[in-house]
């Protein structure tokens, strides 16, 4: 469930970044007097404005604009990369009443490399802007690149109170939206070029990461290689799970976790992992919080309340972070969030347990379900999950069925990441998704074959938190060593995998300096579930060739 547009937190530092930059390559020509040389030919303005008199089955092409390449710049932050000239295509797709999803398309004016290339969108979606930064990163590697807002606006990625009695809209959201993208995406880019793409790839994360996963289940044939972060699979539970954070901080005066709270419990758990093995000294992350062992009540108060301890009320929130969704007999409906997760500032707890235009975060689902005046005081998970189900799981929740064999079957290649600290998608259910599909396919090693699931220790949402997160262009992360090295970079991972059939073994995960941008802290390796990365006991723990990829003794 990514999306953010106004919250104070990393993920609204990004995405508005994201809208501006967006905003800039979309409507203005920015450093266009610096490129007059560097103009597409006038064929290529010329076959984009005759895109608006494409025929296409249930589609109006709304706008088709050229826009002008931008150099790239270098500021105090490091260098901004630029972008070549591109075709702007805007379309809408009705097929039937109550359908109506948007489309947008950046066709390279030259050097396109035969390539197409689909992007996700985050939250309840109803915008384009969420997929720029990854369609930014496919036409800097010369693809024809797309993004959809799902169908739903006017909806926004955290409120689809819009969205209530539309349930056609709900399905496009759910599952049938980007392989309307795709089919729309990949017709338009004939016509441009006067032949079809000759591969495809997909990159999405949270939303846009189940967007994904529904295209190697349900569309195998769309995609050469599916790239996706931090994905939903079970929409209904993961909404069910942010409002059972959000109910536990806020039924009770007091319950609340304050910022100095988390930070108290993040010290603790961080602590108690290491000692249990799951962690290094000096590493501000949990490297294997799955396996840790964390109760909050040994910060329970003894005297008075004070910012070095927690009151009984705020080990129960703690507590019922870290459960996730129980029965009325406390046995676990769902995942809760890892030890290492209790981020302050950040789309952390303090998000969970704050309004979002009055309601929970996220909490429009419920109302598509019992109506405008639904109140989450009176929600009883007991009672009322079984009524969410019944009406929205054959809709939205696609993703917790099907099968990958026939994506795997005409070799597709699907790489899934997650951040161990995410708190709004549960890292637990991506490692459940992989060992259900390893036990339809015969075994993880089989499934490896054609998938590869990799969870990045102390990251949160498809980024950020204090682990090493850049590894994905696609998020507008840019690894080091350059992109071009398919170790540091998951999107050159998988056109490797899928181009040359190199698989990833490890990809080499890295964390700046929050000082200076270009200064290296640390890099670690990721390894493919269920392997995980282990210290051979001598060098430096910031280096990353002082680990390896070794199972679990379990394992």
């Amino acid at each position: 469930m990514t999306g953010c547009v106004k919250l104070e937190s990393r993920m609204k530092r990004t995405y508005r970044a994201t809208l501006l930059t967006a905003a800039a390559i979309a409507w203005t020509a920015p450093g266009a007097a610096l490129a007059q040389s560097r103009k597409p030919a006038p064929d290529a303005a010329a076959r984009c404005a005759a895109l608006t008199g494409l025929k296409l089955p249930d589609t109006t092409i709304t706008s088709a604009v050229m826009v002008p390449p931008k150099p790239a710049e270098t500021g105090i932050a490091g260098d901004t990369p630029g972008y070549p000239a591109f075709c702007r295509v805007v379309a809408r797709v009705r097929s039937e009443p109550g359908s109506d999803i948007g489309v947008e398309l950046w066709l390279p004016a030259q050097g396109w490399t035969g390539v197409f290339h689909g992007n996700g969108s985050g939250g309840f979606a109803g915008t384009f802007a969420l997929g720029y930064s990854g369609m930014a990163e496919g036409l800097r590697r010369g693809f024809a690149t797309a993004t959809t807002d799902a169908g739903t606006a006017p909806a926004s990625p955290l409120e689809g109170d819009a969205l209530i009695g539309q349930p056609r809209k709900w399905r496009d959201w759910g599952r049938l939206s980007t392989h309307v993208m795709t089919t729309t995406g990949k017709a338009i880019t004939r016509a441009y070029y006067g032949e079809r793409a000759r591969k495809s790839f997909y990159t999405g994360c949270s939303t846009g990461g189940q967007m994904g996963l529904i295209e190697a289940l349900y569309y195998p044939d769309d995609y050469d290689g599916i790239l996706v972060g931090a994905p939903v699979m079970n929409r209904t539970w993961g909404h069910a799970a942010v409002l059972w954070n959000y109910q536990a901080a806020n039924r009770t005066p007091g319950s609340t976790l304050s910022d100095n709270k988390l930070k108290l419990l993040n010290n603790a758990a961080i602590a108690t992992c290491s000692r249990q093995g799951h962690g290094l000294p000096g590493d501000r992350f949990i490297s294997d919080p799955m396996q840790c062992k964390f109760d909050p009540k040994v910060l329970q108060c003894t005297g008075a309340a004070s910012d070095s301890c927690l009151t009984e009320s705020e080990v129960a929130t703690a507590r019922a972070f870290y459960s996730g969704p129980t029965d009325r007999n406390g046995k676990p409906t769902y995942f809760g969030w890892l030890p290492g997760s209790e981020m302050p500032d950040t789309f952390g707890w303090s998000f969970l347990q704050k309004p979002v235009s009055g309601q929970p975060p996220f909490g429009s689902l419920f109302k598509w379900v019992f109506g405008t005046d639904w109140d989450w005081k009176g929600f009883d998970f007991d009672r009322d999950m079984p009524i969410v189900d019944a009406q929205l799981d054959p809709i939205v929740n696609d993703a917790t069925r099907g099968s990958l064999a026939a994506f795997a079957a005409r070799g597709g290649k699907l790489i899934v990441f997650h951040g161990l600290a995410d708190t709004l998608v549960a890292p637990g259910q991506s490692a459940a998704f992989f060992d259900r599909h390893a036990a339809q396919m015969g075994g993880m090693s089989k499934l490896g074959g054609s998938a590869r699931l990799f969870l990045a220790p102390g990251m949160m949402h498809c980024g950020g938190g204090t682990g090493p997160d850049a590894f994905n262009t696609t998020l507008g992360i840019p690894p080091r060593p350059p992109s071009d090295d398919t170790r540091h970079d998951l999107f050159s991972a998988l056109i490797a995998w899928t181009d040359q059939g190199q698989a990833p073994d490890r990809i080499v995960a890295t964390r700046f300096s929050s000082e200076d941008a270009g200064r290296i802290d640390m890099q670690r390796p990721l390894c493919p579930y269920p392997q995980r990365a282990v210290y051979r006991g001598f060098g430096s723990i910031h280096a990353a060739s002082n680990f390896r990829c070794e199972l679990p003794s379990d394992r």
